[in-house]
């Protein structure tokens, strides 16, 4: 699976050449689906976040960027449907376009669901996260970020990258965090860790992290494997 790992979306050139590339065609030649579910999740989750998400209103763009088409999968719904066939959807898709919100809720339901476990076997697939989106393929997210309480009761996600991320640094929208809020997270978190901000992603192909940013970010700890 190759991964872009955003703060807020496409936000600038460079991120959506770094999605071009990973998915080897133009946007216009690929499909998507849109998993809107971490927009329910936490104190703030609200029935207009993922509405906007899924119609490309929201003011990060994801699901308006010219797809040849999108679908939507709502990942509570899954445990109803029958495997094989929303397993047939995910894999003939050519990207996962992960909503935001709440990164322990969408880490539960990407494992009731059995998304969780499918993962690792999409081979060709892009995923591309937005903020919770990117941040629940971390190993941690730290305790900082906990809204909704997941029956574990820990801040543990899915571990699928070795490192950790600390979105929305220094935006106007979340003046709490702060490059030393960043630092005082990545101290607690010991793992690798990123922060970064709405004009930065993480692209990893095949192990291998670059940064991909017309804005700033800052990496703590040590450097992740390449």
């Amino acid at each position: 699976m190759k991964l872009l790992l955003t703060d807020s979306g496409v936000r600038n050139a460079s991120i959506l050449t770094a999605l071009v590339d990973l998915l080897g065609k133009p946007i216009a030649e690929a499909n998507a689906l849109c998993i809107p579910t971490a927009g329910y999740g936490g104190p703030y989750g609200d029935p207009g976040g993922p509405w906007r998400f899924i119609s490309g209103q929201s003011l990060s763009p994801l699901t308006e960027l010219g797809w040849r088409s999108v679908g939507v999968l709502e990942l509570t719904a899954l445990p109803s449907i029958d495997k094989e066939r929303w397993v047939s959807w995910v894999r003939e898709a050519d990207a996962l376009l992960v909503n935001g919100g709440d990164a322990l809720y969408l880490c539960h339901w990407m494992q009731e669901s059995g998304l969780a476990d499918l993962l690792p076997s999409l081979h060709d697939m892009v995923y591309v996260g937005l903020s919770a989106g990117s941040m629940v393929l971390s190993p941690r997210i730290g305790p900082d970020f906990v809204g909704w309480q997941p029956p574990t009761g820990d801040d543990s996600a899915l571990g699928l990258v070795d490192f950790s991320i600390f979105p929305h640094l220094d935006s106007p929208g979340c003046p709490e965090n702060t490059m030393a809020a960043a630092e005082r997270w990545a101290a607690e978190i010991k793992g690798p860790a990123y922060a970064i901000d709405a004009q930065t992603a993480i692209k990893v192909t095949d192990g291998r992290i670059e940064v991909v940013s017309e804005g700033h970010w800052s990496l703590f700890n040590s450097t992740p494997r390449p």
